[in-house]
Protein backbone atom coordinates (compact mmCIF):
# COMPACT_ATOMS: atom_id res chain seq x y z
CA UNK A 1 0.00 0.00 0.00
CA UNK A 2 1.29 3.45 -0.82
CA UNK A 3 0.17 7.03 -0.35
CA UNK A 4 -2.43 8.29 -2.86
CA UNK A 5 -1.58 10.90 -5.45
CA UNK A 6 -1.22 14.41 -3.97
CA UNK A 7 -4.34 16.54 -3.83
CA UNK A 8 -2.70 19.70 -2.53
CA UNK A 9 0.21 20.82 -4.69
CA UNK A 10 1.16 24.09 -2.97
CA UNK A 11 4.31 24.74 -0.96
CA UNK A 12 3.10 26.87 1.96
CA UNK A 13 0.22 24.79 3.36
CA UNK A 14 -3.31 25.97 4.05
CA UNK A 15 -5.26 27.18 7.08
CA UNK A 16 -8.41 25.22 6.37
CA UNK A 17 -9.00 23.08 9.48
CA UNK A 18 -12.48 22.92 10.97
CA UNK A 19 -12.73 22.98 14.77
CA UNK A 20 -15.83 21.76 16.60
CA UNK A 21 -15.93 22.35 20.37
CA UNK A 22 -16.97 19.52 22.68
CA UNK A 23 -20.10 21.35 23.87
CA UNK A 24 -21.62 21.76 20.38
CA UNK A 25 -25.31 20.84 20.27
CA UNK A 26 -26.13 17.58 18.47
CA UNK A 27 -27.62 17.84 14.99
CA UNK A 28 -30.24 15.14 15.67
CA UNK A 29 -32.18 14.38 18.84
CA UNK A 30 -34.19 11.19 18.94
CA UNK A 31 -37.42 10.80 20.90
CA UNK A 32 -35.66 8.05 22.89
CA UNK A 33 -33.18 10.64 24.17
CA UNK A 34 -30.36 9.54 21.87
CA UNK A 35 -28.40 12.04 19.84
CA UNK A 36 -26.26 12.14 16.71
CA UNK A 37 -23.42 14.63 16.37
CA UNK A 38 -22.16 15.33 12.86
CA UNK A 39 -18.43 15.65 13.53
CA UNK A 40 -17.43 15.49 9.86
CA UNK A 41 -19.99 14.82 7.17
CA UNK A 42 -19.10 13.39 3.79
CA UNK A 43 -19.73 16.82 2.31
CA UNK A 44 -17.38 18.49 4.81
CA UNK A 45 -14.60 15.94 4.10
CA UNK A 46 -14.97 16.16 0.30
CA UNK A 47 -16.40 12.64 0.29
CA UNK A 48 -13.45 11.00 2.04
CA UNK A 49 -15.29 9.93 5.21
CA UNK A 50 -18.16 10.72 7.56
CA UNK A 51 -17.60 10.76 11.33
CA UNK A 52 -20.48 10.85 13.80
CA UNK A 53 -20.74 10.64 17.60
CA UNK A 54 -23.68 8.50 18.62
CA UNK A 55 -25.01 8.90 22.17
CA UNK A 56 -27.52 6.39 23.49
CA UNK A 57 -29.57 6.73 26.68
CA UNK A 58 -30.44 3.87 28.95
CA UNK A 59 -31.64 0.83 26.99
CA UNK A 60 -31.94 2.38 23.53
CA UNK A 61 -31.99 -0.26 20.78
CA UNK A 62 -30.24 -0.06 17.45
CA UNK A 63 -30.50 -1.32 13.88
CA UNK A 64 -30.81 -5.02 13.14
CA UNK A 65 -28.25 -6.90 11.04
CA UNK A 66 -27.62 -5.23 7.68
CA UNK A 67 -24.85 -4.44 5.20
CA UNK A 68 -23.78 -1.69 2.83
CA UNK A 69 -22.54 -2.24 -0.73
CA UNK A 70 -20.66 1.05 -1.15
CA UNK A 71 -19.31 2.07 2.26
CA UNK A 72 -17.36 0.60 5.14
CA UNK A 73 -18.48 1.33 8.68
CA UNK A 74 -16.40 1.44 11.83
CA UNK A 75 -17.39 1.71 15.49
CA UNK A 76 -15.26 2.98 18.38
CA UNK A 77 -16.82 2.81 21.85
CA UNK A 78 -16.30 5.94 23.95
CA UNK A 79 -18.37 5.14 27.04
CA UNK A 80 -20.65 2.48 28.43
CA UNK A 81 -21.15 -0.91 26.80
CA UNK A 82 -22.34 -1.22 23.19
CA UNK A 83 -23.45 -4.51 21.68
CA UNK A 84 -21.63 -4.85 18.36
CA UNK A 85 -22.44 -7.55 15.81
CA UNK A 86 -19.73 -8.53 13.31
CA UNK A 87 -21.95 -10.78 11.20
CA UNK A 88 -21.10 -13.88 13.24
CA UNK A 89 -21.56 -12.97 16.91
CA UNK A 90 -22.53 -10.19 19.29
CA UNK A 91 -19.84 -8.72 21.53
CA UNK A 92 -20.34 -6.43 24.50
CA UNK A 93 -17.83 -3.75 23.52
CA UNK A 94 -16.40 -1.46 26.18
CA UNK A 95 -14.62 1.91 25.92
CA UNK A 96 -11.64 1.63 23.57
CA UNK A 97 -13.04 -1.37 21.66
CA UNK A 98 -13.22 -1.00 17.87
CA UNK A 99 -15.03 -2.83 15.06
CA UNK A 100 -14.27 -2.31 11.36
CA UNK A 101 -16.81 -3.62 8.84
CA UNK A 102 -15.76 -3.57 5.15
CA UNK A 103 -18.25 -3.10 2.34
CA UNK A 104 -20.68 -6.02 2.25
CA UNK A 105 -20.00 -6.99 5.88
CA UNK A 106 -23.06 -7.80 7.97
CA UNK A 107 -23.18 -5.76 11.16
CA UNK A 108 -25.47 -4.21 13.77
CA UNK A 109 -25.30 -2.42 17.09
CA UNK A 110 -27.48 -2.05 20.15
CA UNK A 111 -27.44 -0.63 23.63
CA UNK A 112 -28.87 -2.96 26.25
CA UNK A 113 -26.68 -2.11 29.24
CA UNK A 114 -27.27 1.57 30.04
CA UNK A 115 -26.07 4.87 28.63
CA UNK A 116 -23.30 4.58 26.05
CA UNK A 117 -21.60 6.57 23.32
CA UNK A 118 -19.48 5.71 20.30
CA UNK A 119 -17.96 7.11 17.15
CA UNK A 120 -19.25 5.81 13.83
CA UNK A 121 -17.01 6.27 10.77
CA UNK A 122 -18.25 5.75 7.21
CA UNK A 123 -15.78 5.62 4.33
CA UNK A 124 -16.11 7.01 1.80
CA UNK A 125 -18.25 9.83 3.14
CA UNK A 126 -21.78 8.97 2.07
CA UNK A 127 -24.58 11.46 2.84
CA UNK A 128 -25.85 9.68 5.98
CA UNK A 129 -27.48 12.79 7.48
CA UNK A 130 -30.82 12.28 5.71
CA UNK A 131 -30.84 8.68 6.98
CA UNK A 132 -30.36 9.76 10.62
CA UNK A 133 -32.82 12.66 10.35
CA UNK A 134 -35.54 10.59 8.68
CA UNK A 135 -35.25 7.90 11.37
CA UNK A 136 -35.71 10.62 13.99
CA UNK A 137 -38.89 11.73 12.20
CA UNK A 138 -40.11 8.11 12.10
CA UNK A 139 -39.60 7.99 15.88
CA UNK A 140 -41.80 11.09 16.13
CA UNK A 141 -44.62 9.55 14.09
CA UNK A 142 -43.66 9.81 10.41
CA UNK A 143 -45.02 6.79 8.54
CA UNK A 144 -43.80 5.35 5.27
CA UNK A 145 -45.45 2.85 2.97
CA UNK A 146 -43.58 -0.37 2.23
CA UNK A 147 -42.58 1.09 -1.14
CA UNK A 148 -41.27 4.26 0.53
CA UNK A 149 -39.28 2.21 3.06
CA UNK A 150 -37.77 0.11 0.28
CA UNK A 151 -36.75 3.23 -1.66
CA UNK A 152 -35.41 4.90 1.50
CA UNK A 153 -33.16 1.98 2.43
CA UNK A 154 -32.00 1.52 -1.15
CA UNK A 155 -31.17 5.24 -1.41
CA UNK A 156 -29.11 4.90 1.78
CA UNK A 157 -27.29 1.69 0.79
CA UNK A 158 -28.86 -0.33 3.62
CA UNK A 159 -29.73 -3.98 2.99
CA UNK A 160 -31.36 -5.94 5.83
CA UNK A 161 -30.53 -9.60 6.42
Amino acid sequence: MSYPEPVYLGDAGLTNGRFRPAGHDPEVRYRSGGTAHYLATGAASDGHFGLYRWEMPDLQGGPGPHFHRTISESFYVLSGIVGLYDGAAWTDAKPGDFLYVPEGGIHAFRNAHGPASMLILFAPGAPREDYFETLARVGEGLTMTDEEKTAFYLRHDTFWV
